[in-house]
């Protein structure tokens, strides 16, 4: 379906004086070029200058057939016929012959001018390119300046070369070029001061394809492609650094021709393959490298195919289905991440008489758009913001999606609800039709649309004579058969008489049209240059026009329609770099990029006014529209106004942009005049969103009174529940009413509060929403459960934490913010150990709390009297709630009793050391971490040594753990080696602990404790060994006496085993 809209896309006209009647004509680098019928002579105009006066004139060396621009190199190419034969001719700075007696050089491909003509300065030049087979149709690239040659079938692709004397490079590709920029070829003859540059041309490959016969081609950034009467084919051809494998030569190629298979003629139906499944189309290509310099290998790939059939049964013949206008269209995109050589996108163009196609290429084939003309169209050209296609008497705009496909390559992540766009497949509409006579053909060249009109004189004074002619007859019939009929004959009875009246007899010399005069422009024939209005221009216009949509139906799909074509119309100026190539200066650009950007911001504004009141479907985009609009909340309540008829109805979009709003963690906040107007705007459509609405951040200036009162009717309406108590709570406490806010807390247990604020996360923290960086504020709710309740507040974010609605970095925050790091922090990061599973949070977890732990004992004093600030509170948890239900917590070493027995000291310090040593009993805890933490801890003390004897045990450092433990406290020996010297370290107790205690006893002056460890540590020995096992370990000083019970108990030991 075809939208039309009666917009006015040009804004004037001019005639172009030109002396001879045209019989070709192209645009393109400013200039207009006109090829004399007769073909042997080419003008040149300027586009850019009122009137488009004369630049130059120059001579052809046959009579062109063909004629092309190309914007990169500057130059012409033509086909042109002299004496029978065909020439391909290639004309470089031509605008030199803008001076007078300007020279010609005229020069075969490859062949530079050398000597006087070299001398002699910059001068425009002819390149004969000699072809093998004859030129058909040429194409220019417009990123690249290649030129790429038809002939019937064969394709022959030139490489473009800027040769000088010292060097010679291939002419890379310019993006600026391919907008049809002036800028660089305003060329001078002061150019000619320094070396001397010439273009030329590298023939780099060959195309061979046998079974399609090509009448027009196209080439733009790697992509060919060419057309038959009934056929499109689009290739891809790219080359690689590889050396090119021997290949079979074309010659031996050979290929069938189904018509000399068979007597028949096989109509081939209608076809559409995209992509890879374009290579099933049946028309092969070999590839043949020619170029001398590339030793590359080329490769082609199958891009897109379309054939057509004439619907012979419906009437329609070949000429009524023949394909026209097949374009590559390349654009390019501000600030795009692809090389700044290469376009963002490519696209496809191709008409029919009654219908035109256009595809994007890269990133996927893709139909965009099909255009159903009213009338048979003769030619059409695409350009970034509008197709203009021309008829016999008529040029008609139609709307083009390039815009909308440029948009989401540039910004992949457009289509959220943070961005949008309307979407590439939106149906094109038709803009208002310009009216001419004997249109023939059309090009475009920036805002200037060239027309080339015709009218045959015969063709033109019919028209005007036969109603005339028509008219005379029928009077002559009437007078005549009158004539009869008064002396009684009736003309009906005879057959002769009839074929007399038949005859225009008496009326001959008035159907003989008298001569007229001669009309003001003295010929049959035109070109006109039609001049395209701004972007912002035409914007404006469909603006107004779409009020009349928008006073007769706000959700008329036309309004929604007409406000997305001028959106696309917008973003196609600010995509594209072509606005900015004008070589103007940089504030009339930064001028005309911030209109562009207003205009963008009010049309966004229009969008989201419509999906704002649109249907369910729709209605999400509103969002993103009024969030590119850059309008507050206020203004968008304000233009969604319910209507006097429904005074209660506001529009699913809009309810749905603030919902997703108020969740928004910013910074702005509402006044109470507007937070009043939400609450009222949701308890009339959404009741059921109130508490997610009055926990929002940006509503904390809404009267709570009033706001309770809702909330209470709420209650009574649709009962009790968790989260609308605590919203009622949070309201209470904004009153300072803590009777009601005491007495609405509890109504529901500790848990039951928890999953509250589980479901509405905001009623405790602000920003527990959005990333994971982002600042988070608790509540003034957040801040009384942390005075009143923290047992409270700490399983509730345990819970969010454990929901993934609370970051570890995010709750760091909030407990800074309560300033209370020193107490609820660590109490939290118990809770968390005792509820994570997640075990590189639980790695942090106990690096931190060891950290604290460690902490409190370096800066406290064992001696109750003493206490230090900001640790009087309690921990919600004791060492022994830690160790019976955390698992990272293990029970205390017997031995730690005997070395460090409880005693009256200060109760944080103790607690501190009883969960840091219950932490080093436990399984989990990485020892080589807080190894480095312990060394500002003494071992003078007992608490101090017990810890880093445990990190030694831990290690599995017993040699050294039984020295230290002998030196510092020996009674604790028996403890430490029957709980760590089992299994595989049985042996220590014989091997280590029985010769350290005989050493130690044999030296000690009171030595009743290591007796009292030799005899434990014997017993033990005895029951483990041999009685000659036995009799080894006895030392030899004297002292054998001492053992003799034990080697006794042994050996019975050993006999009744």
């Amino acid at each position: 379906m075809v939208h039309v809209y009666n917009c006015h896309p040009f804004s004037s006209q001019q005639i172009v004086q030109v002396e001879q009647e045209p019989g070709l004509v192209c645009c393109g680098g400013g200039a207009l070029f006109v090829v004399a019928t007769g073909g042997c002579k080419v003008d040149a105009y300027n586009l850019e200058q009122e009137n488009c006066p004369l630049i130059c004139r120059f001579a052809t060396m046959g009579t062109v057939k063909s004629i092309r621009y190309s914007s990169t190199g500057d130059y012409l190419v033509t086909i042109e016929e002299k004496n029978s034969a065909t020439y391909l001719r290639a004309y470089t700075n031509w605008r030199y012959q803008a001076e007078e007696k300007a020279r010609v050089g005229v020069r075969l491909l490859g062949h530079l001018l050398r000597g006087a003509s070299q001398r002699g300065g910059v001068q425009m030049e002819i390149i004969e390119i000699p072809m093998s087979e004859r030129p058909v149709a040429v194409a220019c690239c417009l990123v690249t300046g290649d030129l790429l040659v038809a002939c019937e079938n064969t394709l022959v692709l030139f490489n473009l070369k800027r040769q000088n004397q010292q060097s010679q490079q291939n002419m890379g590709p310019n993006p600026q070029n391919s907008q049809n920029t002036t800028q660089s070829n305003q060329q001078t003859s002061s150019q000619s001061q320094g070396s001397v540059a010439a273009l030329d041309f590298d023939r780099s490959v060959i195309l061979h394809l046998s079974a399609i016969k090509t009448k027009k081609v196209a080439l733009c950034a790697g992509y060919i492609a060419l057309q038959s009467e009934l056929e499109v084919l689009v290739l891809k051809l790219e080359a690689s650094n590889e050396p090119t494998p021997s290949e079979e030569t074309p010659d031996q190629v050979k290929y069938d021709d189904p018509e000399e298979q068979t007597d028949f003629f096989v109509l081939p139906r209608h076809q559409e393959l995209l992509g890879d499944r374009a290579q099933n189309c049946e028309i092969p290509v070999t590839v043949e490298r020619t170029g001398l310099e590339d030793r590359g290998q080329y490769t082609v790939s199958y891009v897109l195919f379309r054939r057509f059939t004439p619907e012979f049964f419906q009437g329609c013949n070949v000429e009524e289905t023949q394909i026209h206008s097949l374009q590559l269209h390349p654009l390019f995109i501000r600030n795009q991440a692809l090389s700044a050589e290469e376009p963002a996108c490519v696209f496809c163009f191709f008409s029919l008489p009654n219908a035109g196609y256009m595809y994007s290429l890269k990133g996927g084939v893709e139909l965009l758009s099909a255009y159903q003309y009213p009338e048979k169209v003769l030619e059409a050209v695409l350009t970034d913001h509008l197709l203009h296609v021309v008829t016999r008497s008529a040029l008609q705009c139609f709307t083009v999606r390039c815009a909308a496909l440029a948009a989401r390559v540039e910004d992949p992540y457009i289509d959220t609800t943070m961005k949008a766009c309307p979407p590439c497949g939106l149906e094109v509409c038709a803009l208002r039709m310009q009216s001419f006579i004997g249109l023939r053909s059309v090009c475009v060249y920036g805002g200037h649309v060239v027309l080339f009109s015709r009218v045959d004189p015969e063709t033109q004074e019919e028209p005007e004579r036969t109603p005339q002619r028509r008219g005379l007859e029928l009077k002559e019939h009437t007078t005549l058969a009158g004539i009869f009929m008064a002396v009684g004959i009736d003309p009906t009875t005879s057959p002769a008489l009839e074929s007399l009246l038949s005859r225009p007899l008496l009326t001959r010399k008035w159907a003989v049209s008298t001569p007229k005069e001669p009309s003001a422009v003295g010929h049959g024939w035109n070109i006109y240059v039609v001049n395209t209005v701004p972007p912002l221009t035409l914007y404006q216009e469909m603006v107004e026009y779409s009020q009349s949509y928008s006073e007769a139906n706000p959700q008329a799909q036309s309004l929604r329609h007409l406000l997305s074509e001028a959106h696309l119309l917008l973003r196609a100026s600010l995509l594209t770099c072509a606005h900015l190539e004008r070589g103007e200066g940089a504030e009339l650009q930064t001028g005309e990029r911030a209109e562009l950007e207003a205009a963008l911001r009010e049309n966004c504004a229009h969008l989201g006014d419509c999906f704002s009141r649109g249907n369910q479907k729709d209605c999400h985009l509103a969002l993103p529209y009024y969030r590119m609009s850059g309008l507050s909340i206020p203004e968008v309540m304000a233009r969604n106004q319910p209507r006097p008829s429904s005074p209660r109805s506001y529009g699913p979009g809009f309810l749905f942009y603030l919902k997703h709003y108020l969740l928004e963690e910013t910074q702005q906040t509402l006044d109470q005049e507007a937070a009043d107007e939400v609450i009222d705007i949701f308890s009339q459509s959404e009741p059921s969103q109130l508490v997610g609405v009055c926990s929002s951040p940006i509503m904390v200036h809404v009267s709570p009174a009033r706001t309770l009162a809702i909330l209470g009717h709420l209650e009574d309406s649709v009962g009790v529940s968790v989260t609308l108590t605590i919203a009622m709570a949070t309201l209470a406490l904004r009153l300072d009413d803590r009777a009601q806010y005491r007495q609405l807390m509890d109504r529901h247990s500790e848990m039951l509060l928890v999953y509250g604020f589980i479901e509405e996360p905001l009623l405790l923290l602000h920003g527990a929403g959005g990333a994971q960086n982002a600042l988070v504020r608790p509540t003034a709710l957040a801040s009384e459960l942390g005075r009143s309740q923290p047992g409270l507040l700490v399983a509730a974010l345990v819970a969010l934490h454990e929901n993934s609605k609370l970051k570890l970095e995010q709750a760091d925050h909030v407990f800074k913010e309560l300033g209370c790091e020193s107490c609820l922090q660590v109490d939290f990061w118990e809770g968390m150990l005792m509820a994570s599973s997640q075990e590189p949070v639980i790695q942090e977890l106990l690096f931190r709390v060891a950290s604290v732990y460690i902490d409190r004992l370096t800066r406290t004093n064992p001696d109750p009297r003493l206490s230090h600030s900001g640790l009087g509170k309690r921990s919600l948890k004791s060492a022994d709630d830690l160790i019976g239900s955390c698992s990272h917590y293990g029970a205390l070493y017997p031995w730690l009793t005997v070395l460090c027995p409880i005693h009256i000291t200060n109760s944080q310090h103790q607690e501190a050391l009883q969960k840091l040593q219950s932490l080093l009993c436990g399984p989990s805890l990485s020892i080589p971490s807080v190894v480095p933490l312990l060394e500002q801890i003494s071992e003078e003390t007992l608490w101090g040594f017990s810890l880093h004897l445990l990190c030694a045990t831990r290690r599995g450092h017993y040699n050294s753990s039984i020295e230290k433990l002998l030196d510092h406290c020996p009674q604790a020996i028996i403890a430490y080696a029957n709980h760590h010297l089992q299994d595989r370290h049985m042996a220590l107790w014989w091997q280590k602990l029985l010769p350290e205690l005989c050493n130690r006893t044999r030296a000690a002056t009171d030595n009743s404790i290591l007796l009292a460890a030799l005899q434990e540590t014997l017993v033990v020995v005895s029951m483990e060994t041999s009685p000659t096992e036995f009799l080894e370990l006895i030392p030899d000083d004297g002292t054998a006496a001492y053992f003799v019970p034990h080697l006794l108990t042994c050996s019975q030991r050993h006999l009744t085993a």
